[in-house]
């Protein structure tokens, strides 16, 4: 502090890096709210549509039938068919941008940009794929090793579906204290110290808006 020129640019980091990591502690637990208020290994039936299953591409990878199957799935639970969302892992982003009758321009010319420019920018993909809005995460929950039928999960990450539509919010979350920064001198180690202190609460409200995708992503 006495004799570095940027300490004080230093220390202003220390309060919006503890903020980001609250940040990425809530968003990890709420990628997990959905797949473990589920059952494992269960197909998780509701009105005889299936809301967790292994992914039906080659080698249990994602596959377009995938997002139609969310959609019967959604219909027949009465899920309004409004702001779609789909959560997936960067493995299954790879998975779709190579699928060659998804993106092959001569077959689909509405891919031709995918082809140029890539599937994604930022978090959200570029395009909608069966009305859903596709965003990549790096906090969904992963070793979801279970069999689902006849197929097997050997290193499966959870991908999320479900409608954001006020009217079907699939989870709910509140605050019970926001983050607070607290801040002290320490005499014996003659420095300052940082903590951001936070309560909150998560839970899954509607299973019947909640479907599982479970893709492994040691084919990439």
């Amino acid at each position: 502090m006495q004799d570095l020129y940027y300490a004080q640019e230093l220390v202003s980091r220390f309060v919006p890096e503890q903020t980001r990591a609250i940040m990425t502690r809530i968003e990890t637990d709420l990628m997990k709210l959905m797949p473990d208020g589920q059952t494992a290994s269960n197909t998780n039936l509701i009105n005889g549509a299936e809301h967790r299953w292994i992914g039906s591409g080659t080698a249990e990878t994602i596959s377009v039938t995938d997002f139609a199957k969310v959609r019967y799935g959604m219909q027949k639970a009465n899920i309004p068919m409004t702001n779609l969302v789909a959560i997936v892992d960067p493995s299954v982003e790879y998975t779709l941008t190579t699928l060659s009758n998804l993106v092959n321009v001569s077959n689909n010319p509405m891919w031709e940009g995918i082809v140029r420019d890539g599937i994604s920018t930022g978090m959200q993909f570029r395009m909608n794929i069966f009305g859903f809005d596709v965003y990549v995460s790096n906090y969904l929950k992963t070793s979801v090793n279970e069999t689902i039928g006849t197929k097997t999960s050997a290193s499966g990450v959870a991908n999320l579906f479900f409608s954001a539509d006020p009217m079907a919010t699939p989870f709910v979350g509140a605050w019970g204290q926001s983050p607070k920064v607290d801040s002290e001198f320490n005499k014996d180690l003659q420095r300052e110290e940082y903590v951001i202190t936070a309560r909150y609460g998560l839970k899954l409200y509607r299973p019947e808006n909640t479907f599982v995708v479970i893709t492994d992503t040691d084919q990439v």
